[in-house]
């Protein structure tokens, strides 16, 4: 049994930190981790929302195309995906404190650096290096909370981390619009630095650890390049739909996830052990729900926006503080949500939140050009509270089910469902509006084409979601494992 269970990646013995009573000591380390935690949570998903709504007035002072500014958002995305996963074994290897540290200082150096660009490649180019930054700090914090956290805090240490990046999310675009039109867009990206900076005095003064899991491994350099090769094709590919070369890269990026696993198998320190995918189905399934959950939601406000702005009325204004509700809502569930997961099994609470998720989705297929603000609202309040419940007991339940020594793949893993999803959803969105509305400016003729479109996309990710549900509650207990070290832990 102990075999298998390292075999599959499954917890396989009682961390140092779980077997004696917290001292001074150890209880500041773990408070100094949970807010170098927080603050790293914040900066980057606050960049990416913040960004989002100064495009506009970066593509004027640069006079970028619509394709060159999309490139803007995209490339940050894509190189984030890429370099994910290799990180988290890379700092599974070499110390996830490295990891983490570098992550940040090369964020927080790039931040500055888009505060200096003099051209449009230049500032693509920038973006890049960001997103290997943030990549960097996404693959190894969520590592480094659960290696520092026993099982019986991790639910609730994770529902704080995951109400930062939710803040993060909520007040991008508010503060970012009012930055950008106060003191210019290159504000957003400056206030990183000092955020940063302070980041990286807590990690060299208060950190201790480093959690060296799998020193002694080599790194599978080939493995992350056909890696790496496979998500930009499988992504770049959702951006594009519905053209054929869409279709084209993303049938190109399934052939070289197959090529990429088969390669895996064959090889002594793979960068993703394939077994943690064919033979723990909890962290099989729990990475799929998150896949699925992000793309049933991610193109959810994107959709709302234009509803809002087009056949509504609404300001680009007036339309952010009305779809702030649902991020706003999902960082006031999150830490209930984590900390209900440490005493109730996670796919329980986290199918709860798929099945709140759906159910709000569902009322959205119901829109129309007359449907009031209110209902809007309380569509936007579901949603919040069903991606809330579902969110942190989702990745403890993806951290819980792997050894000590996966942990920095695992967060590489649960990050890259995410960006996955987040692509899949706009693509489904964007090959919807291509083929109900077609190529046209949205005007008044054409919105009900537009609320049309608009119930198709709900529809789909209305079943999305519920297909969710179901891949999460069949996952399995976390592993008896975990149990018994958090039984193990109050007893002490």
């Amino acid at each position: 049994m102990v075999k298998e269970m390292k075999k599959t990646g499954a917890p396989d013995e009682v961390p140092e930190i779980c077997r004696t009573n917290d001292t001074p000591d150890r209880a500041a380390e773990k408070r100094v981790v949970l807010l170098i935690a927080i603050l790293s949570g914040f900066i980057t998903p606050f960049d990416g929302s913040a960004v989002n709504i100064a495009l506009p007035t970066i593509g004027k002072e640069f006079h970028m195309d619509a394709i060159a500014l999309s490139w803007v958002a995209t490339a940050y995305l894509l190189s984030s995906a890429v370099c994910l996963v290799p990180f988290g074994k890379i700092a599974d290897i070499y110390g996830r404190k490295k990891v983490f540290l570098y992550g940040i200082a090369i964020f927080s150096l790039a931040s500055l650096l888009m505060t200096m660009v003099p051209s449009t490649e230049m500032l693509i180019r920038v973006r890049v290096l960001q997103g290997i930054g943030s990549a960097m700090i996404f693959g190894t914090g969520v590592a480094i909370l659960t290696s520092v956290f026993p099982p019986r805090e991790r639910g609730k240490v994770l529902g704080i981390y995951v109400t930062a990046v939710y803040l993060g999310l909520s007040l991008g675009p508010f503060l970012g619009g009012i930055m950008t039109h106060y003191l210019g867009w290159r504000s957003i990206f400056f206030v990183n630095v000092p955020l940063g900076f302070i980041t990286v005095l807590l990690i060299l003064w208060k950190l201790k650890g480093d959690w060296l899991e799998c020193k002694g491994e080599k790194f599978d350099l080939a493995g992350s390049i056909i890696y790496g090769a496979a998500v930009v094709a499988t992504m770049y590919g959702f951006s594009i739909l519905p053209d054929i070369e869409g279709a084209a890269l993303i049938a190109a990026g399934f052939i070289g996830i197959i090529i990429f696993a088969l390669y895996e198998i064959r090889v002594p320190f793979p960068v993703l052990d394939i077994s943690l995918l064919t033979k723990n189905r909890v962290f099989a399934l729990s990475n799929l729900s998150a896949l699925i959950n992000y793309s049933a939601t991610y193109a959810v406000t994107f959709l709302l926006s234009l509803d809002l702005q087009y056949t509504k009325g609404f300001t680009s204004q007036h339309a952010g503080l009305i779809l702030v509700a649902q991020p706003v809502i999902q960082a006031m569930i999150s830490p209930v949500a984590g900390r209900l997961s440490d005493r109730i099994e996670p796919r329980i609470v986290a199918s709860a939140g798929m099945a709140l998720t759906s159910f709000g989705l569902f009322l959205l297929i119901f829109l129309q050009e007359t449907t009031p603000i209110w209902y809007l609202v309380i569509c936007l309040v579901v949603l919040g509270t069903g991606f809330g419940f579902f969110s942190s007991p989702n990745t403890n339940a993806i951290m819980s089910a792997v050894d000590k020594r996966f942990y920095g793949v695992a967060s590489g893993m649960n990050g890259t469902m995410r960006l996955l999803g987040q692509m899949l959803s706009m693509g489904i969105a964007m090959m919807i509006f291509a083929v109900v509305i077609g190529p046209v400016q949205i005007t008044p003729e054409y919105y009900p084409r537009f609320v049309s479109s608009l119930h198709y996309a709900f529809i789909l990710f209305t079943i999305f979601c519920i297909i969710g549900v179901f891949a999460s509650l069949v996952r399995g207990k976390t592993t008896q494992a975990q149990h018994n070290l958090s039984e193990g832990s109050k007893k002490l």
